[in-house]
């Protein structure tokens, strides 16, 4: 596709982008930043509040903001983005959107645009059901126009029904991260403090308290541990309140640690410093689970679930960590304490975790993959 002297140009689209935080904003940012390298690279959102369509460049990548009346049912309400979608993929060698965000698949759709499609496919529509209802035959028709779709692992695709008439278009190609920048980090010792007991072991989530996270099942399961050790929930969400009220009944808030939104340099220093990470998600919206990868780089065991997505594929239970099923607060409070009470054997899949990182979802490597399938060229 690309031309002596002329890159090739690519729109990038999705629901949010930074500052809001998120995997799928994660997936897309690190793809604009990688890809202006190679394409004239612009990206398409929609704001998460009520206001005007605003326009900056972020990293060096310019970055539209559409219009929006706000959410419903997870989706924001804009009428701008259709028009500026219109006007951006229409000087577009290429597209990539990212699912689910049903605005861009009827912008798409109605657009009459007849360049590379390629859609990153995160997740299902797990909980918005009548949404659905209402968006599966418009994602049909946006997989069958798609050239190509990508998925992080093959458990997207071996739980997805409506990919599995497009198995043929998917490519499997894992998210990333680049080690390199978790070596900078500014040593904060963000525990110091909050430890209650300064010779607890530390145990940390990191993401949103929204109800597909498995946070209420995470505090259940502490709050029977045996082990002397404090919980460190990194995030806000919906759920916050509720899970403040249930640590005060089960007795625990001197254990439990709500630090609230953390900024990247002070997240990197949660993960370094900590003596296990778990993420305890419940249903198939979790269907990765970056932020696996940011504990691991740093050697530190990772606790995870048994869904049918790609979670249990990144830290590999008896390998990386331990894995048990959703939903099992006394099997979560059963590996806890298993990792905690053994130094050994955290280091042990500590070590094979940050290996396992290093070999298999290095981002230099992961974008180079995804940049064949955005273009269908080899990494120069």
């Amino acid at each position: 596709m690309e031309k002596r002297n002329q890159r090739p140009r690519l729109l990038i689209t999705g629901k949010a982008y930074d500052p809001h935080i998120g995997g799928i904003e994660t997936v897309m940012q690190q793809t604009a930043e990688y890809m202006r390298r190679y394409a004239k690279t612009k990206v398409l959102c929609c704001r998460d509040d009520f206001g005007l369509t605003k326009k900056e460049k972020v990293h060096g990548v310019p970055v539209t903001y559409a219009g929006s009346f706000g959410t419903v049912a997870s989706c924001p309400v804009s009428l701008s983005y259709f028009g500026e979608f219109r006007r951006k993929v229409m000087l577009s060698d290429a597209v990539e959107l990212h699912l689910p965000f049903p605005l861009c698949d009827l912008a798409l759709l109605l657009s009459g645009y007849k360049g590379r499609v390629i859609v990153a496919w995160h997740s299902d529509v797990i909980r918005q059901k009548a949404l659905l209802r209402l968006y599966r035959p418009l994602r049909r028709r946006l997989l069958k126009r798609a050239d190509a779709i990508l998925v992080a692992t093959k458990a997207h695709i071996d739980s997805a029904p409506d990919l599995q008439q497009f198995r043929d278009k998917c490519v499997v190609v894992p998210y990333g991260i680049d080690p390199a920048e978790y070596e900078i980090r500014p040593h904060l010792h963000p525990y110091d403090a909050h430890l209650y007991d300064k010779n607890a072991k530390k145990i940390l989530f990191t993401g949103r308290l929204v109800y597909y996270k498995g946070a209420d099942i995470l505090l259940e399961a502490f709050a029977n541990l045996k082990a002397n050790a404090e919980l460190f929930f990194a995030g806000t969400g919906v759920l916050e309140n509720d899970l403040r009220q249930r640590a005060e009944t089960l007795g625990i808030t001197e254990r439990v640690h709500f630090l609230g939104r953390r900024m990247t340099p002070e997240l990197r220093d949660l993960f370094a410093e900590c003596d296990l990470f778990v993420l305890p998600s419940v249903a198939e919206s979790e269907a990765f689970g970056i932020v696996q990868l940011e504990a691991m780089v740093y050697g530190k065991p990772v606790i995870n679930t048994a869904l049918p997505t790609g979670v249990p594929l990144v830290s590999i239970g008896g390998e990386t960590g331990l894995t048990v099923p959703p939903r099992d607060a006394a099997a979560l409070t059963a590996a806890m304490d298993t990792l905690l009470a053994d130094d050994a054997l955290r280091e042990q899949y500590g070590r094979a975790a940050r290996a396992r990182v290093l070999r298999e979802f290095s981002l230099k490597c992961v974008m180079a993959q995804t940049r064949k399938v955005l273009f269908g060229e080899n990494e120069a």
